[in-house]
């Protein structure tokens, strides 16, 4: 690798790390920590969950290709963030910089993607392609979830980045697919 490169590649992990230390500082204050804990939580798949089982509900026999869709975008997703962090074994921040604050419980030991973003985006971007209207919801929620990763802890803003990018590739294969 050339010198340039290098010398690239540290000051954008510098840039990375100090954006994460200044969004994870905003964790001092109880209400964005107690918030973003919430948000996290549900980005565990719990909201997830509960939106498919809400079509089912809504839509009957009519929703079982939209459930049936982002059960499947979300295992390819589930899949793909595994291998990933398997592969790349990237520590968590809090693990690397003294100055980050862990105010969130990780699932796992590695960093890179954020599995939560992966499939916060695979989800939004599949339920929207079936029910527009939920946009008002789904989309500030996904941001929420990607945000929360950093506030708590548990993600650089790159894993984030790269986990959103990675949901919205998965998403788009899902189409081709389905």
């Amino acid at each position: 690798m050339s010198y340039r490169m290098r010398l690239y590649l540290n000051r954008m992990h510098q840039l990375d790390s100090n954006v994460c230390v200044a969004v994870n500082h905003t964790s001092q204050y109880r209400l964005i920590r107690d918030g973003f804990r919430v948000v996290s939580r549900l980005g565990d798949g719990v909201i997830w969950y509960a939106l498919m089982i809400g079509i089912l509900i809504t839509q009957g026999s009519n929703g079982l290709v939209p459930v049936l869709h982002m059960a499947l975008a979300g295992l390819a997703g589930t899949l793909t963030y595994k291998w990933l962090k398997g592969r790349t074994l990237r520590p968590r921040p809090y693990e690397v910089r003294q100055d980050i604050w862990l105010t969130g419980k990780p699932l796992d030991k590695f960093s890179f993607p954020s599995g939560h973003t992966l499939h916060a985006v695979v989800f939004s971007t599949v339920v929207l392609s079936y029910y527009p209207a939920l946009s008002i919801v789904v989309l500030p929620f996904t941001v929420m979830v990607g945000l929360s990763r950093v506030v708590l802890g548990l993600h650089y803003p790159s894993d984030v980045l790269a986990g959103a990018l990675i949901g919205a590739a998965i998403a788009a294969v899902s189409f081709l697919l389905v």
